[in-house]
C-alpha cells in the first residue's frame, strides 16, 4: 500500500513539473500587437526586438511556411552555439537525432560572421547588456553539405538579470515562442526601404508616427525605427485599424495627401493649392470646406469668429 501511495505521489510531482515546464513555452507572440503587451521597459531588454528584427530578415520563409537558415550554426556564426536545454526551459526534443536547439545572438562571442552594427552597437536606449537570445530548433543539424537548414520553432528569451542572483540560466517567465505570422510581419520592416514603403507600413499598422521625423532620425534604418516606435510608444487599441488603405494619410502629419477631406469651420480659412494649373490661394468662408483632390499643405491660418 505504501509503495502504491509513493508511486502516486511521485507521479503527481512529475506531472506538476511537466505542466510547469510546458506553461513556460506556451506563451506565444503571434503579431506586433502581441509585442506591445510585453513590458520592455521593466522586464525585457529593448535590445531583444533589435535581435528579433535582424533574425526575421535573415531567414527565408517559403509559401508553405517553411523556415530555412542560410548560415552555419555549428561554426558559431552570429554568436550561435548548441543549447542543451538541460534546465527544461523548452520541450524535449523529438526522439532520434534529427533535431537540435541553438542559441543565437551572443554579442561577446567570437564569430566568423558578426551581427550587424545596429545590433552590436545599438543606440543607448536599446542596449541590452547581452542578455537576450534567439533560440531555434533546427532539423537535421548534422547533415554535412546542407546549407539551408530547416527551423521548425523559434523563441526569444533572456538570461536572468544579475540583480536577481539566479545565475546564468534563461528566464522561463520571459521566454516566448515566435510564430511565423509575427516573423512575416517583422520582415515587412526590412532595412533599406524607401519613404513611400515606410508610409505604407505606417498606415498598414495604424501608427501615428511622424514619418519625416523617423527618416531624419534613423536614415536607412527608418523602417526599423518605425517598428520600434510602434511597439514601444503605441499601445494596442480596440479602435486601431491595422489594415488601413495605403493612400489614407493624414495631411496634418507632414505628409502630402490626395484624399478629399471635410474640415470644420474656423471662420476664414486659406488653403494653399500646389497644382501645376493653379497656384493661387483660395479664400473660402462658410460652415464646411470641401477640399478637392489637391496637395494640402500643413500650414494654414484661420480667424476665429469670436
Amino acid at each position: 500500500m505504501m509503495k502504491i501511495s509513493g508511486r502516486i505521489t511521485w507521479c503527481c510531482v512529475a506531472l506538476l513539473l511537466a505542466l510547469t515546464s510546458v506553461s513556460a513555452v506556451q506563451k506565444e507572440l503571434d503579431s506586433i500587437d502581441d509585442l506591445k503587451q510585453i513590458n520592455f521597459r521593466q522586464s525585457v531588454p529593448k535590445h531583444s526586438l533589435l535581435l528579433l528584427h535582424w533574425f526575421a530578415n535573415k531567414i527565408d520563409i517559403d509559401n508553405n511556411d517553411i523556415i530555412r537558415l542560410a548560415f552555419d550554426l555549428n561554426s558559431g556564426d552570429y554568436g550561435s552555439h548548441h543549447y542543451g536545454n538541460f534546465e527544461g526551459l523548452l520541450d524535449p526534443l523529438p526522439r532520434g537525432n534529427q533535431h537540435r536547439y541553438y542559441t543565437i545572438g551572443n554579442l561577446y562571442r567570437e564569430a566568423p560572421i558578426q551581427l550587424p552594427p545596429y545590433v552590436v552597437h545599438p543606440r543607448r536606449q536599446y542596449v541590452g547588456e547581452n542578455r537576450d537570445r534567439i533560440i531555434a530548433r533546427v532539423r537535421d543539424p548534422n547533415i554535412e553539405g546542407r546549407v539551408h537548414r530547416r527551423i521548425d520553432r523559434v523563441f526569444i528569451t533572456q538570461h536572468y538579470d544579475t540583480n536577481e542572483n539566479l545565475g546564468t540560466p534563461y528566464d522561463p517567465d520571459h521566454t516566448y515562442r515566435i510564430t511565423i505570422n509575427l516573423l512575416r510581419q517583422i520582415r515587412e520592416f526590412a532595412v533599406g526601404q524607401n519613404q513611400q514603403q515606410l508610409m505604407h507600413l505606417r498606415n498598414r499598422f495604424g501608427s501615428s508616427a511622424d514619418g519625416f521625423d523617423i527618416v531624419n532620425t534613423w536614415g536607412e534604418l527608418a523602417c526599423l525605427g518605425l517598428l520600434l516606435y510602434i511597439v514601444f510608444q503605441e499601445k494596442p487599441s480596440s479602435n486601431q485599424q491595422n489594415n488601413r488603405p495605403e493612400n489614407e494619410i493624414n495631411p496634418w502629419n507632414g505628409i502630402n495627401s490626395y484624399i478629399p477631406r471635410i474640415l470644420p469651420s474656423f471662420g476664414d480659412v486659406v488653403v494653399n493649392i500646389n497644382d501645376a494649373e493653379d497656384h493661387e490661394a483660395i479664400r473660402t468662408t462658410g460652415n464646411i470646406i470641401a477640399v478637392p483632390r489637391i496637395n494640402v499643405r500643413r500650414s494654414f491660418r484661420y480667424n476665429p469668429k469670436d
